[in-house]
C-alpha cells in the first residue's frame, strides 16, 4: 500500500553551512528514493523544513525513522500519514523548493509571520502540498572546488 508521510522540523543551527546542509540532504534523498521508488517535495525558509514522502508504507515508515535520528534536524513534528491511490510527487525523487511568495502569502494567511510547518493541519496541509505541486522546482548549484591560485592565494 502506498502512503504519504508528512513532517516538519527544524534545522540544527550547529551546522553552519546551509547550502551544503541541503545539497548533502538532498543528495542523499535522491539516490535512496531512486533505488526505493520513493518520491516527494523537499521545502525549506525560515529555519524550518516541510517534507512530503510517498511510496511503499514500509519504506517510507522506515525512511522516517532515519530522518528523525539525523542531526540536521530538530524538533521533528510528524504531520500525518495516509493511504493514496497515486502519488502527487512521482516526478521527482525529492523536488526541492526554496522560499517562494505564494508559500509565503499562504503562511501569513493562516496569521504567521514566517514559514512554520508545524502549523499546518489536515484542512490546510493539502492546498499546501497543492502549492508545492504547482512551485517550480529550484536548483541548487553545485560546489566548484577552487584551487589555490583561483583563491588569490600564491603558494609561494
Amino acid at each position: 500500500m502506498n502512503v504519504r508521510l508528512c513532517y516538519a522540523s527544524q534545522r540544527n543551527e550547529k551546522n553552519e553551512d546551509l547550502l551544503q546542509d541541503l545539497r548533502d540532504i538532498l543528495t542523499e534523498a535522491r539516490n535512496f528514493n531512486d533505488l526505493n521508488q520513493i518520491c516527494g517535495v523537499l521545502y525549506y525558509a525560515d529555519n524550518a523544513f516541510f517534507q512530503c514522502l510517498e511510496g511503499e508504507q514500509e519504506l517510507v515508515e522506515g525512511l522516517f525513522e532515519k530522518i528523525k535520528n539525523d542531526q540536521r534536524h530538530h524538533n521533528i513534528k510528524w504531520l500525518c500519514t495516509y493511504s493514496i491511490d497515486k502519488n502527487s510527487f512521482q516526478r521527482w525523487s525529492m523536488k526541492y523548493v526554496q522560499r517562494n511568495t505564494n508559500i509565503e502569502s499562504f503562511f501569513l494567511n493562516m496569521g504567521e509571520s514566517s514559514f512554520n510547518p508545524i502549523r499546518l493541519d489536515e484542512q490546510n496541509l493539502k492546498f499546501f502540498l497543492d502549492e508545492l505541486l504547482i512551485t517550480e522546482q529550484t536548483k541548487i548549484i553545485p560546489v566548484k572546488k577552487v584551487g589555490m591560485v583561483n583563491r588569490g592565494v600564491n603558494p609561494f
